[in-house]
């Protein structure tokens, strides 16, 4: 491990006892957790994207006001649903936000998780899929999208005011753009697809598969297959990885109230109709964590690490969350803070 960033899940309810009882706050705040987190050295801010649920749902404008408002951290987004995104308009967004941003975005990319609406993206104008749960239109789209971030034409020119043939890409376009696309891969043959396109790998606390071994050895065998399928492929350079983790250090008496009896272990169970593994929660006294993370293959693998961080308790409290990570776990684990510039992913090696 090299980074760390947090990965907001932007829940909010009128609940009791919630920091974010509106969308507004929810917006808000995650932009102000991100310009503390910038100050604490902290090197990316990443949101998740669901749609129709009451969590963060267009993550461009969001990202947008954080880099305007920050220096160095990475902003990005863990992951965005691409049978939801129109890939010509995507392709425009993360030009403008990239070139915004300064090159700081780390834009994670998928077929998406489950969603509360069935076939939700239909609702949104995306029809013709014949996978049910949309797999097969997420790639096509995803297929366009590289093209037009990489420049190509995409559309016929008026042959009234360009000559016959010619193809227009999309503008702005913001060079090396590709360099920072992620695929959000949940399974090992997943994560070989992204090696082969030259991606950068992002892969959560789920895999929606199941090996019979613990969660961070299946994690790990995912990010082996796909530096090797990189390799294969014949791209060089060194791709990013990396990897989710609920850590919660406990330094103080609230603490230890909020995550000092979480379950430990791993858990395996059905979701999207797929037998997965879902990784444990680490919570304990920093050098038990140290000790524990020490061990984490995954986590050893991967570049950059995201902590997933209750949003509704608040900035302050998740600052606090952050910067007791920083302060007392992660500089055992090889952590260099923003400040050292950005991050680099390990070598694709055999």
């Amino acid at each position: 491990m090299k980074a760390f960033g947090f990965l907001s899940f932007g829940h909010y309810a009128p609940f009791r006892g919630s920091q974010t009882q509106t969308a507004k706050d929810m917006i808000l705040q995650a932009i102000d957790l991100a310009v503390g987190a910038d100050e604490l050295g902290v090197n990316g801010a990443y949101v998740r994207v669901h749609h129709f649920a009451p969590q963060q749902a267009s993550p461009i404008p969001l990202l947008t006001a954080m880099a305007a408002r920050t220096q160095r951290i990475e902003v990005g987004t863990g992951v965005i649903d691409m049978r939801y995104e129109n890939p010509l308009y995507l392709a425009e967004e993360a030009a403008a936000l990239d070139i915004i941003a300064a090159n700081r975005i780390a834009l994670g990319i998928s077929r998406g998780s489950p969603e509360p609406a069935l076939r939700g993206y239909e609702a949104f104008g995306y029809t013709g899929s014949a996978d049910p749960r949309g797999a097969d239109m997420a790639r096509e789209k995803f297929a366009l999208f590289l093209r037009a971030i990489d420049g190509e034409g995409v559309a016929d020119g008026d042959p009234h005011q360009f000559p016959h043939g010619t193809r227009l890409p999309v503008e702005p376009r913001s060079p090396g753009l590709r360099e920072r696309i992620w695929w959000g891969s949940g399974t090992r043959d997943t994560a070989e697809w992204a090696g082969k396109l030259g991606l950068n790998l992002m892969s959560s606390t789920l895999l929606t598969e199941d090996a019979g071994v613990p969660f961070h050895e299946l994690q790990r065998q995912q990010i082996d297959r796909y530096r090797a399928a990189y390799l294969a492929a014949g791209h060089a350079g060194s791709p990013r990885v990396s990897v989710s983790r609920s850590i919660f250090p406990i330094v103080s008496s609230r603490d230890a109230m909020y995550f000092g009896s979480r379950p430990d272990g791993d858990q395996v169970g059905i979701i999207d109709g797929f037998r997965s593994t879902f990784g444990k929660t680490y919570a304990g006294e920093p050098d038990t964590l140290i000790e524990e993370l020490l061990k984490d293959s995954a986590v050893a693998a991967a570049d950059t690490v995201m902590l997933t961080i209750p949003n509704q308790l608040g900035v302050e409290y998740n600052l606090h969350i952050l910067e007791a990570f920083a302060q007392h776990v992660a500089p055992a684990l090889g952590w260099k803070p923003n400040t050292e510039g950005a991050v680099e992913g390990y070598p694709a090696t055999p």
